[in-house]
Protein backbone atom coordinates (compact mmCIF):
# COMPACT_ATOMS: atom_id res chain seq x y z
CA UNK A 1 0.00 0.00 0.00
CA UNK A 2 0.82 3.46 -0.70
CA UNK A 3 1.53 5.04 2.82
CA UNK A 4 1.08 8.88 3.13
CA UNK A 5 4.37 9.24 4.65
CA UNK A 6 6.78 6.74 6.43
CA UNK A 7 7.55 6.04 10.19
CA UNK A 8 9.97 3.81 11.94
CA UNK A 9 8.40 1.07 13.75
CA UNK A 10 10.75 -1.43 13.13
CA UNK A 11 11.35 -3.99 16.71
CA UNK A 12 7.93 -2.90 17.61
CA UNK A 13 5.04 -4.96 18.43
CA UNK A 14 1.73 -4.09 17.76
CA UNK A 15 -1.80 -5.21 18.76
CA UNK A 16 -4.60 -4.33 17.00
CA UNK A 17 -7.90 -5.70 18.20
CA UNK A 18 -10.23 -6.08 14.95
CA UNK A 19 -6.80 -5.81 12.96
CA UNK A 20 -8.75 -7.98 9.98
CA UNK A 21 -11.44 -5.54 9.32
CA UNK A 22 -12.40 -3.21 7.16
CA UNK A 23 -10.51 -0.80 8.86
CA UNK A 24 -8.50 -3.02 10.74
CA UNK A 25 -6.88 -4.35 8.07
CA UNK A 26 -5.69 -1.17 6.46
CA UNK A 27 -3.81 -0.62 9.96
CA UNK A 28 -2.52 -3.45 9.76
CA UNK A 29 -1.15 -3.18 6.93
CA UNK A 30 0.28 0.47 7.29
CA UNK A 31 2.00 -0.92 10.52
CA UNK A 32 3.52 -3.97 9.25
CA UNK A 33 4.88 -1.53 6.16
CA UNK A 34 6.49 0.36 8.85
CA UNK A 35 8.27 -2.46 10.44
CA UNK A 36 6.00 -3.59 13.43
CA UNK A 37 5.35 -6.77 13.96
CA UNK A 38 1.87 -7.12 13.94
CA UNK A 39 -0.32 -9.39 16.45
CA UNK A 40 -4.05 -9.77 14.87
CA UNK A 41 -6.81 -10.07 17.30
CA UNK A 42 -10.39 -11.54 16.58
CA UNK A 43 -13.42 -14.01 17.51
CA UNK A 44 -12.64 -15.42 13.82
CA UNK A 45 -9.72 -15.85 11.44
CA UNK A 46 -10.30 -14.77 8.57
CA UNK A 47 -6.60 -13.35 7.77
CA UNK A 48 -5.04 -15.60 5.84
CA UNK A 49 -5.30 -12.95 2.74
CA UNK A 50 -4.33 -10.51 4.94
CA UNK A 51 -1.47 -12.19 6.20
CA UNK A 52 -0.07 -13.49 2.42
CA UNK A 53 -0.71 -9.61 1.33
CA UNK A 54 1.54 -8.60 3.94
CA UNK A 55 3.91 -11.20 3.92
CA UNK A 56 4.53 -10.13 0.46
CA UNK A 57 6.09 -6.86 1.08
CA UNK A 58 8.58 -8.26 4.14
CA UNK A 59 6.06 -7.62 6.96
CA UNK A 60 5.69 -9.95 9.56
CA UNK A 61 1.80 -10.37 10.87
CA UNK A 62 0.11 -13.03 12.85
CA UNK A 63 -3.20 -13.66 13.99
CA UNK A 64 -4.39 -14.39 17.56
CA UNK A 65 -7.98 -15.65 18.21
CA UNK A 66 -9.34 -13.66 21.31
CA UNK A 67 -12.65 -12.20 22.80
CA UNK A 68 -11.71 -8.92 23.78
CA UNK A 69 -14.90 -8.49 26.15
CA UNK A 70 -13.26 -11.48 28.02
CA UNK A 71 -9.95 -10.72 29.75
CA UNK A 72 -8.91 -14.50 30.71
CA UNK A 73 -9.31 -14.70 26.36
CA UNK A 74 -6.78 -11.04 25.99
CA UNK A 75 -4.70 -12.59 29.27
CA UNK A 76 -4.08 -15.63 27.08
CA UNK A 77 -3.19 -13.83 23.67
CA UNK A 78 -0.84 -11.87 25.29
CA UNK A 79 0.84 -14.68 26.41
CA UNK A 80 0.72 -16.16 22.96
CA UNK A 81 2.35 -12.40 21.59
CA UNK A 82 4.73 -12.52 23.90
CA UNK A 83 6.19 -16.23 22.77
CA UNK A 84 6.00 -14.96 18.97
CA UNK A 85 6.99 -11.24 18.76
CA UNK A 86 7.72 -10.16 22.42
CA UNK A 87 5.98 -7.70 24.85
CA UNK A 88 3.67 -4.86 23.42
CA UNK A 89 4.80 -1.62 22.37
CA UNK A 90 1.21 -0.08 20.60
CA UNK A 91 -2.10 -0.93 21.25
CA UNK A 92 -5.71 0.19 18.36
CA UNK A 93 -8.20 -0.91 19.98
CA UNK A 94 -9.88 -1.70 16.66
CA UNK A 95 -13.03 -3.98 17.43
CA UNK A 96 -16.18 -2.63 17.50
CA UNK A 97 -19.76 -2.61 15.94
CA UNK A 98 -23.41 -2.49 16.88
CA UNK A 99 -26.43 -5.18 16.31
CA UNK A 100 -29.61 -4.82 14.40
CA UNK A 101 -31.97 -5.41 17.51
CA UNK A 102 -30.19 -2.29 19.49
CA UNK A 103 -31.21 0.01 16.39
CA UNK A 104 -34.67 1.51 15.69
CA UNK A 105 -36.62 1.47 12.51
CA UNK A 106 -37.75 5.36 12.98
CA UNK A 107 -35.85 8.66 13.37
CA UNK A 108 -38.52 10.04 15.54
CA UNK A 109 -41.04 8.53 17.44
CA UNK A 110 -44.66 8.90 15.56
CA UNK A 111 -47.51 7.83 18.08
CA UNK A 112 -49.73 7.00 15.25
CA UNK A 113 -46.53 5.12 13.36
CA UNK A 114 -47.01 1.42 11.73
CA UNK A 115 -47.58 -1.18 14.33
CA UNK A 116 -44.18 -3.62 13.14
CA UNK A 117 -42.10 -0.41 13.62
CA UNK A 118 -39.41 -1.00 15.91
CA UNK A 119 -39.14 1.93 18.08
CA UNK A 120 -37.24 2.38 21.44
CA UNK A 121 -39.74 0.78 23.38
CA UNK A 122 -38.92 -2.41 21.45
CA UNK A 123 -35.19 -2.39 21.56
CA UNK A 124 -33.83 -5.83 23.38
CA UNK A 125 -31.90 -4.82 26.63
CA UNK A 126 -29.25 -7.87 25.84
CA UNK A 127 -28.49 -6.62 22.47
CA UNK A 128 -28.00 -3.19 23.85
CA UNK A 129 -25.82 -4.27 26.42
CA UNK A 130 -23.57 -6.45 23.24
CA UNK A 131 -22.88 -2.95 21.79
CA UNK A 132 -21.89 -1.34 24.41
CA UNK A 133 -19.66 -4.34 25.88
CA UNK A 134 -18.35 -4.97 22.22
CA UNK A 135 -17.14 -1.06 22.02
CA UNK A 136 -16.43 -0.08 25.59
CA UNK A 137 -15.22 -3.17 27.23
CA UNK A 138 -13.63 -4.03 24.26
CA UNK A 139 -11.97 -0.84 24.40
CA UNK A 140 -11.29 -1.20 28.38
CA UNK A 141 -10.13 -4.84 28.50
CA UNK A 142 -7.57 -4.89 26.10
CA UNK A 143 -6.25 -1.59 27.23
CA UNK A 144 -5.79 -3.26 31.14
CA UNK A 145 -4.38 -6.61 29.64
CA UNK A 146 -1.38 -4.91 26.85
CA UNK A 147 -0.83 -1.76 28.84
CA UNK A 148 0.89 -3.70 31.61
CA UNK A 149 3.48 -4.28 28.97
CA UNK A 150 3.78 -0.66 27.98
CA UNK A 151 4.73 1.68 31.30
CA UNK A 152 8.74 0.61 30.63
CA UNK A 153 8.36 0.62 27.18
CA UNK A 154 9.46 3.86 24.83
CA UNK A 155 7.27 5.64 23.14
CA UNK A 156 4.45 3.64 23.43
CA UNK A 157 0.63 4.33 22.42
CA UNK A 158 -2.62 3.51 22.11
CA UNK A 159 -5.37 4.15 19.81
CA UNK A 160 -8.53 3.74 20.59
CA UNK A 161 -11.32 4.29 17.47
CA UNK A 162 -14.26 6.06 18.62
CA UNK A 163 -17.36 7.41 15.85
CA UNK A 164 -18.71 10.38 14.99
CA UNK A 165 -21.69 9.32 17.28
CA UNK A 166 -19.26 10.44 20.02
CA UNK A 167 -19.72 14.27 19.27
CA UNK A 168 -23.84 14.08 18.63
CA UNK A 169 -25.73 10.95 18.47
CA UNK A 170 -26.85 9.76 15.11
CA UNK A 171 -30.70 8.71 14.61
CA UNK A 172 -31.67 5.19 15.18
CA UNK A 173 -28.39 3.76 16.71
CA UNK A 174 -28.43 5.03 20.91
CA UNK A 175 -26.61 1.96 21.80
CA UNK A 176 -23.71 2.32 19.69
CA UNK A 177 -23.97 6.40 20.02
CA UNK A 178 -23.54 5.78 23.79
CA UNK A 179 -20.83 3.67 23.56
CA UNK A 180 -18.45 5.37 21.20
CA UNK A 181 -19.17 8.30 23.35
CA UNK A 182 -17.73 6.02 26.55
CA UNK A 183 -14.52 5.13 24.25
CA UNK A 184 -14.29 8.80 23.77
CA UNK A 185 -14.80 10.08 27.53
CA UNK A 186 -12.19 6.55 28.65
CA UNK A 187 -9.47 7.65 26.03
CA UNK A 188 -9.31 11.03 28.03
CA UNK A 189 -9.54 9.35 31.21
CA UNK A 190 -6.93 7.14 30.44
CA UNK A 191 -4.42 9.43 28.79
CA UNK A 192 -4.24 11.35 31.95
CA UNK A 193 -4.07 7.95 33.90
CA UNK A 194 -0.81 7.42 32.23
CA UNK A 195 0.39 10.97 31.99
CA UNK A 196 3.33 10.24 34.08
CA UNK A 197 3.99 7.25 32.13
CA UNK A 198 5.78 7.20 28.77
CA UNK A 199 2.19 5.80 27.78
CA UNK A 200 0.72 8.81 25.24
CA UNK A 201 -3.54 7.56 24.57
CA UNK A 202 -5.28 9.21 21.57
CA UNK A 203 -8.42 8.07 19.44
CA UNK A 204 -9.43 8.45 16.05
CA UNK A 205 -13.14 9.04 15.06
CA UNK A 206 -13.77 8.42 11.51
CA UNK A 207 -16.34 9.85 9.41
CA UNK A 208 -18.82 7.58 7.31
CA UNK A 209 -17.39 4.69 5.71
CA UNK A 210 -19.24 2.27 3.50
CA UNK A 211 -18.66 -0.69 4.85
CA UNK A 212 -20.19 -4.43 5.45
CA UNK A 213 -21.72 -3.14 9.10
CA UNK A 214 -23.34 0.00 7.54
CA UNK A 215 -24.05 -1.00 3.90
CA UNK A 216 -28.33 -2.13 4.17
CA UNK A 217 -28.21 1.34 6.17
CA UNK A 218 -26.28 3.32 3.09
CA UNK A 219 -26.61 1.51 0.11
CA UNK A 220 -29.83 0.25 -1.81
CA UNK A 221 -30.29 -3.36 -3.36
CA UNK A 222 -29.25 -1.72 -6.57
CA UNK A 223 -26.14 0.57 -5.28
CA UNK A 224 -27.74 3.74 -5.22
CA UNK A 225 -27.73 5.69 -2.17
CA UNK A 226 -30.27 5.50 0.57
CA UNK A 227 -32.07 8.59 2.07
CA UNK A 228 -29.81 8.16 5.01
CA UNK A 229 -26.80 8.27 2.73
CA UNK A 230 -28.05 11.05 1.69
CA UNK A 231 -28.60 13.00 4.56
CA UNK A 232 -25.09 12.37 5.48
CA UNK A 233 -23.40 13.31 2.40
CA UNK A 234 -25.58 16.65 2.96
CA UNK A 235 -24.04 16.97 6.03
CA UNK A 236 -20.71 16.25 5.10
CA UNK A 237 -19.24 19.44 3.57
CA UNK A 238 -16.28 17.22 1.23
CA UNK A 239 -19.93 15.48 -0.27
CA UNK A 240 -18.60 11.94 -0.18
CA UNK A 241 -17.71 8.96 2.03
CA UNK A 242 -14.20 8.58 3.28
CA UNK A 243 -12.23 5.52 2.60
CA UNK A 244 -10.44 3.18 4.64
CA UNK A 245 -7.12 4.04 4.32
CA UNK A 246 -7.68 7.75 4.42
CA UNK A 247 -7.40 7.24 7.97
CA UNK A 248 -3.72 5.70 8.20
CA UNK A 249 -1.98 9.54 8.44
CA UNK A 250 -3.93 10.01 12.03
CA UNK A 251 -2.49 6.73 12.69
CA UNK A 252 1.00 7.18 11.48
CA UNK A 253 1.16 10.64 13.24
CA UNK A 254 -0.69 9.92 16.68
CA UNK A 255 1.30 6.92 16.79
CA UNK A 256 4.99 8.14 16.08
CA UNK A 257 6.32 10.63 18.96
CA UNK A 258 8.32 12.37 16.46
CA UNK A 259 5.20 14.04 15.24
CA UNK A 260 2.75 13.79 18.10
CA UNK A 261 5.22 13.28 21.27
CA UNK A 262 2.83 16.42 23.38
CA UNK A 263 -0.81 15.16 21.59
CA UNK A 264 -2.45 13.23 24.53
CA UNK A 265 -5.82 12.55 25.15
CA UNK A 266 -7.82 13.72 21.65
CA UNK A 267 -9.91 12.38 19.69
CA UNK A 268 -9.25 13.13 15.92
CA UNK A 269 -12.44 13.33 13.73
CA UNK A 270 -11.05 12.08 9.90
CA UNK A 271 -14.66 13.04 8.57
CA UNK A 272 -14.65 15.31 5.78
CA UNK A 273 -16.01 18.25 7.78
CA UNK A 274 -18.69 16.47 9.17
CA UNK A 275 -18.29 17.29 12.67
CA UNK A 276 -17.74 21.20 12.21
CA UNK A 277 -20.64 21.65 10.01
CA UNK A 278 -24.02 22.90 11.66
CA UNK A 279 -25.92 22.57 8.28
CA UNK A 280 -25.98 26.31 7.72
Amino acid sequence: MNLPFQINLKNKVAVITGGTGVIGSEMSKALAQCGAKVAMVGIKDDSKELIDEITSFGGQASFFLGDVTNKDEMERVRAEVHDTFGTVDILVNGAGGNAPRGTTDDERYDVNGKSDTKTFFDLDAKSVGFVMDLNFLGTFIPSQVFGADMVDKEDAAIINISSMNAFTPLTKIPAYSGAKSAVSNFTQWLSVYFSKTNIRVNAIAPGFLITAQNEKLLLNEDGSFTARSEKILTATPMERFGKPEELIGALLFLIDSKCSSFINGVVLPVDGGFNAYSGV
